[in-house]
């Protein structure tokens, strides 16, 4: 019978439950446990893929289509597992579906209540996506912050879980904080001693605390938890700021975290083993270079809009050895003052990463123009992909005007257009281009020394494409589309063959990389910065 362990948040949001999630489920995978998770959004949108970056950071996107939450991210990269649109509740989904039940006739007459019919449906969405693959723990993160009004129906299912499964099968870790205030020097506790009381008065005790804070937990805060909360010491965890996130899950291990949930849950390991894990976090703090990386882009003011591109690039630095250096370049500087452009000359290399919409655009394709006219190794993802046709279609192919129609609907030259399919879309959530797609790469490209084979599959998130009525020209000018898709009818990978190294790609490769096994064009971007580094030094 699966487990189920469940995460909750209290004193404010952007404590990193989605880092302690992954890093209890690493831990738990290390020891042999089949572990899987589920992330729950009390918000009522069915799913966050119209929603602001600046306001919920960037959209994931799984392998069959799903736009999920940025915690996605980080269950895939710690886990290296692939999850899917199953593993994701909202608000929206939950009453979705009881509206449909109700006018299918679904409840016989009854008068539908948050209590039984939303909360049970809740539960009937956990339990099927425990039924998937059966694992020995299911871990369940609660989204947003204990006390909101949005999450109660969701904590009330969880405290009717426990009910009906047995303490034994049911684990509550609560993610809190404890606030050191510098005046004093002291670590206080009363925070989390009020989130706790938040939970109790909605009938759920935690049993074990995960502690944000700056400096390693006391052992008399410890002890004054454990005294407050009603937990033992050992239920206290410390999770203070380390170097790098992915030493998070050792920081645990090492208070005993393991131990104490395989004991909770009468569970019994079947191996002990951290010790790549261990390996990844020492190559991780201990680099022999570094290497500066400029990030061109209009969310730069919220870093979580980038996560998974800063994550790829950091994943690549550690296969090369090196520190990856971020310089975040806000494109819509770029576009007021186009003198700024100059502040490139400070990268090893440039990265224009997707995004919607013209504001920003323009200085997008500033810093294009500036990676090929000077040499400097540059990757386009998805929109940075589109802006490097526009760039090249104005400045090589010589088409005045040239741009996307998502830019401008009257442009003369139209080399970025609207998908076929989506002319004909009326709604915008999930209508997408979305999910892994298999791809072709021609052979004798730097995109097939990069994958070293000829099929590949990434995911994708996109409305346009290139413009087939245009690639003949583009081409006769020098640039190359070294991957298609869809029988050769979509462009999926752009290159400069005479360039130092100049590649884009239409979909996200971002989403594929993972801490040991980064992303190819990542990896190969990182390389290539560090020799032109090496290259200009020498």
């Amino acid at each position: 019978m699966t487990n189920f362990i469940i995460i909750t948040g209290g004193v404010l949001s952007g404590l990193g439950k989605g880092v302690s999630t992954a890093a209890i489920g690493k831990i738990l995978s290390s020891r042999g446990i089949s572990v899987d998770v589920c992330k729950i959004d009390p918000y009522l949108n069915v799913d966050p893929g119209l929603m602001n970056p600046f306001q919920h950071g960037e959209v994931w996107v799984t392998k069959d289509g799903y736009e999920a939450d940025l915690d996605f991210g980080h269950y895939e990269r710690f886990l290296d597992v692939e999850l899917g649109r199953d593993h994701n509740i909202t608000t929206g989904k939950v009453y979705l579906s009881v509206l449909e039940g109700e006018r299918k006739g679904k409840y016989l007459g009854q008068t539908v209540q948050i209590i039984p019919h939303v909360t049970d449906e809740i539960k009937r969405q956990i339990y099927e996506i425990a039924r998937i693959n059966n694992p020995d723990v299911l871990l369940v993160e609660i989204g947003g912050t204990t006390g909101d009004i949005e999450s109660m129906p969701f904590l009330e299912a969880m405290r009717q879980m426990r009910m009906e499964m047995g303490k034994e099968n049911v684990l509550f870790v609560h993610v809190t904080l404890v606030p050191t205030l510098k005046a004093v020097g002291e670590q206080k506790t009363k925070p989390t001693q009020h989130s706790v009381k938040e939970l109790r008065g909605i009938g759920i005790q935690p049993d074990i605390l995960i502690c944000r804070t700056e400096e390693e937990l006391l052992e008399a805060t410890k002890a004054k938890l454990a005294l407050f909360c009603d937990v033992s010491k050992l239920d206290v965890i410390s999770n203070h700021d380390v170097d790098t996130i992915y030493e998070v899950p050792l920081v645990m291990e090492k208070q005993g975290l393991g131990d104490n949930i395989l004991s909770k849950l009468n569970l019994r390991e079947r191996k002990h083993d951290l010790k790549d894990w261990e390996k990844l976090v020492y190559k991780i703090k201990n680099p022999k270079t570094n290497v500066s990386i400029a990030v061109v882009g209009k969310y730069t003011g919220l870093r979580d809009s980038y996560i998974s591109i800063t994550e790829a690039l950091r994943h690549a630095g550690t296969a090369n050895d090196a520190r990856v250096d971020i310089l975040w370049v806000e494109s819509l500087d770029l576009e007021e003052d186009p003198s700024k452009v100059w502040e490139l000359e400070k990268a090893d290399g440039i990265l224009v990463p997707g995004g919607f919409g013209k504001r920003g655009a323009e200085g997008k394709i500033l810093a294009i123009k500036y990676a090929r006219e000077n040499n400097i190794p540059y990757l386009g993802i998805c929109f940075g992909f589109q802006l490097a046709v526009v760039e090249f279609a104005r400045n090589v192919a010589g088409l005045k005007g040239a741009n996307s129609v998502e830019l401008d609907e009257d442009t003369p030259h139209p080399v970025i257009d609207l998908l076929p399919e989506q002319k004909r879309v009326k709604q915008m959530g999930g209508t997408m281009r979305l999910g892994e797609i298999p791809i072709i790469i021609e052979p004798d490209t730097l995109a097939y020394e990069i994958y070293k084979k000829q099929k590949i599959g990434e995911r994708h998130r996109h409305r346009y494409e290139v413009n087939p009525d245009y690639i003949e020209e583009l081409e006769k000018h020098g640039l190359c589309f070294s991957a298609k898709s869809d029988r050769g009818r979509r462009m999926e990978i752009l290159e400069i063959p005479d360039h130092f190294h100049f590649l884009a790609t239409q979909f996200h490769p971002e989403f594929k990389s993972r801490p040991i096994r980064p992303a190819p064009v990542f990896k190969a971007f990182v390389e290539a910065a560090l020799r032109r580094k090496n290259d200009v030094r020498s």
